[in-house]
């Protein structure tokens, strides 16, 4: 609008230098003053569009959110790792040198199976001599009782060569079990997840050989700290997340501790895991949320709108063009979420975004 005055004014320069000595001084004089009510009108109009502009411009732009009764959550975020209830290192239960190793990582093995076996040759040799001395044993026994049986001979010679073959039976039974203890067997049922034995390598008890994994038993184990002890227990539902395969699932705490560790103050906490067990591998890092607050019926908005002054806690809501300021009462927060406990009510639209430097009061714009 002010370019269009210019306009005018340029126009009436124009004009009036091209009349020239045509025109006379007084109407000049008149076209000046019908050209300077139009200036003052055009200007008039112009200053009540800039305070419309203005008036306009001063009212603030927020976005509101319509308050709706929902759940609110609480969890404990805790980290643990995957655990095996079925996680053996097999080892021999006789030294010897290895003599076959009969399984590969990946084979599936029952419980029994021979995994691998060791030098027994000496000790088969010793049952075949005990074999052979119980067979004469055995031969003078039966003898023995066959005179007896007739009254013949004494007792004493009977009972001896009873208790020769007894004897001679159980150092055979022995000799078997320590024969079968060359072999290296598996423990449970599982898969082979490791094998650490060579053929000729010497191998001992205690030594880690082959490592049986059962992947039907599998849990996440975690240390809670105590301040959690009366918040926790067996039944309480648990969301664990698997961060490194990207897997979520809902649980249920198997087993909350019962004893304090002394020394990291901690007490221990399990959850079966569920699902397709092969995409889990023990030591996997998991972290488990477990619930320890619920409330199914309230109302839940961003902590972020939350705002404090000297009075308390309160947040913005939008009514008729204006922000209208409400004080409230909170409860837990997670997540950045905080429960209400009072101060709003469903169907309040709580301004969200354009919150920071409102007034009680203020016109506000969707």
């Amino acid at each position: 609008m002010k370019n269009t005055i210019y306009i005018i004014l340029i126009a009436l320069a124009l004009v009036i230098t091209s009349c020239g000595e045509k025109g006379s001084l007084a109407d000049k004089k008149k076209q000046l003053d019908k050209l300077k009510k139009e200036v003052s009108t055009l200007e008039a109009e112009i200053a009540k569009l800039d305070t419309a502009t203005n008036e306009e411009t001063k009212i603030k732009m927020v976005a509101v959110t319509d308050i709706q009764m929902s759940t609110f959550k609480h969890f404990i975020d805790i980290q643990g790792k995957v655990d095996a209830d079925e996680n053996v290192l097999v080892s021999p239960k006789m030294p010897g040198t290895v003599t076959s190793v009969l399984v590969k990582a990946g084979d599936v093995v029952r419980t029994g199976q021979v995994l691998a076996t060791l030098d027994d040759k000496a000790a088969r040799q010793g049952l075949e001599e005990l074999k052979n001395r119980y067979d004469l044993a055995k031969t003078v026994f039966e003898r023995q009782k066959n005179l007896w049986d007739q009254k013949i001979g004494s007792e004493i010679a009977f009972l001896q060569a009873k208790n020769n073959k007894d004897a001679l039976e159980k150092s055979m039974s022995t000799m078997n079990e320590q024969l079968d203890m060359y072999k290296v067997k598996s423990l449970i049922n599982g898969v082979v997840d490791e094998v650490q034995l060579k053929v000729g390598q010497m191998a001992s008890p205690g030594m880690t050989t082959i490592r049986i994994v059962n992947n039907n038993k599998l849990k996440v184990k975690a240390d809670v700290a105590e301040t959690y002890a009366s918040k926790i227990r067996t039944g309480n539902p648990v969301l664990v997340s698997l961060p490194d395969i990207n897997i979520e699932l809902l649980t249920t705490v198997n087993y909350s501790g019962k004893v304090i560790n002394p020394l990291t103050r901690t007490f221990n906490v399990e959850a079966l895991l569920t699902g397709n067990l092969d995409d889990y591998r023990p030591n996997m890092v998991a972290v488990l949320k477990i619930i320890d607050y619920e409330n199914k019926s309230t109302i839940v908005i961003p902590i972020n709108a939350i705002q404090t002054d000297e009075s308390g806690q309160f947040v913005y809501v939008y009514k008729d063009g204006k922000a209208v300021k409400k004080a409230v009462i909170v409860g837990m927060n997670y997540g950045g979420k905080i429960e209400i406990k009072s101060g709003l009510v469903a169907g309040d639209k709580l301004i969200t975004v354009g919150y920071q430097d409102l007034n009680e009061g203020e016109k506000v714009k969707l």
